[in-house]
């Protein structure tokens, strides 16, 4: 029987799986991935394909309002039935917060789950949604370990002057603090960055841009600021939360419009963004093909805030020898690539317009001091590489 490693990635509506085959090296191609999505309600759907990228499965959960339970109990009938040629010998789950407590991936344990459930007024919109995949799995799957990948930990090497808030520091004890997210990512990246560029190790900001966005900057390759913060809504725009905000607006707003934490929560979070600026999408691909003046104003507003960030995180990495784009927008939105690093050029950034356009790795100008790169991320293979290396498989 192949042995696999199976991950999980657990959102408040969906769940992202892949399965990797237990190899040495561990191979950058899942055998099978998916989603499942709509959890919650009564149209919770599950498609999966293949390493070739053929669809193997597109198929609805039954019920009414299908639980992560139900949704994970439904993933794992599917693999019995088949992918019975394969056995799990672990898990790796992302999980979006893990405090001060956790700055490398863990086995998950009892003390570890009850940590992560005490983290969970940190992030209450993602870490509750970890904590239940976690225990839906041990209930499903009691004997496989499960090795818990924390989207904090890359940004704990941040120094404490990065992490801090101008606020009184009895609340600093309390972890009030910049922590940063996308870790994952960013910590893939880091890895993958020596392939392409001799600057690895210099100064370096990524830009992880997706309906969920922020930078970092890196110096050999270890973070040192980021634009994500205590939450994540803080830093750039984003598809449907607000990026970077004057905390004086939401006392205006709570005050003269009567508005609760809870009607404050679903505009930042889920109202904001392209989304809210645009009135149209919050997908930058409507955006870029529409001649709306509101799309436009919601793609110059994106792009300006990623170069002032990309301004700032220079700044507090001494410098700039490296740019790489990542995520869904970085990776594919060639126009947003051009208008950050046409506002950025007083930086020494000159762009091949042909490469760019090509999609290539490298996109930089022959004459361009920092190299400009392209690079796919892939957060599922990390959290399986932590597994296995965690785990000694």
């Amino acid at each position: 029987m192949k042995q696999g490693i199976l991950t999980i990635n657990a959102g408040s509506s969906s769940i992202k799986f892949a399965l990797f085959p237990l190899a040495h090296p561990l191979s950058p191609e899942a055998e099978v991935s998916g989603q499942i999505d709509g959890i919650g309600t009564s149209a919770t759907k599950m498609l999966a394909k293949d390493k070739a990228g053929q669809k193997i499965a597109d198929q609805g959960i039954a019920g009414e309002q299908v639980s992560h339970d139900q949704a994970f109990d439904a993933l794992l009938k599917w693999f019995q039935a088949t992918q019975s040629d394969w056995q799990i010998v672990a898990a790796g789950h992302r999980v979006v917060h893990g405090g001060d407590l956790y700055s490398q991936p863990t086995i998950v344990d009892a003390q570890v789950l009850e940590h992560l459930t005490g983290f969970i007024p940190l992030a209450p919109l993602h870490e509750p949604h970890n904590v239940a995949g976690i225990r839906a799995l041990q209930a499903l799957l009691p004997t496989v370990p499960q090795v818990a990948c924390f989207d904090t930990a890359f940004h704990r090497s941040q120094p404490d002057v990065a992490q801090a808030f101008g606020l009184p520091r009895a609340l600093t004890a309390e972890g009030i603090k910049r922590y940063g997210f996308h870790g994952l990512s960013y910590e893939f990246i880091a890895r993958a960055l020596p392939q392409h560029s001799h600057r690895a190790n210099g100064r370096v900001v990524v830009a992880h841009l997706g309906n969920g966005a922020s930078m970092a900057a890196m110096v050999n390759r270890k973070c040192v600021a980021t634009t994500l913060g205590f939450s994540t809504i803080d830093g750039l725009l984003m598809g449907t939360r607000c990026g970077n905000l004057d905390p004086g607006v939401i006392l205006h707003l709570m005050e003269t419009k009567n508005l609760s934490v809870k009607d404050m929560t679903r505009m930042l979070y889920k109202e904001s963004g392209l989304l809210g600026v645009s009135g149209i999408s919050q997908d930058m691909r409507t955006l870029l093909a529409s001649d709306k003046p509101e799309a436009q104003e919601a793609v110059d507003l994106f792009c300006y805030r990623i170069a002032r960030e990309l301004g700032s995180l220079a700044a507090a990495a001494g410098g700039l020898d490296a740019l790489v784009f990542t995520g869904g927008i970085g990776e594919h939105a060639a126009e947003v690539r051009r208008r950050v690093c046409l506002q950025s050029e007083w930086l020494g950034i000159r762009l091949d317009p042909e490469a760019n356009a090509r999609h290539d790795i490298a996109i930089s100008a022959g004459n361009s001091s920092v190299d400009v790169l392209v690079i796919p991320t892939n957060e599922e293979w990390m959290m399986a590489h932590h597994a296995q290396t965690l785990l000694v498989l």
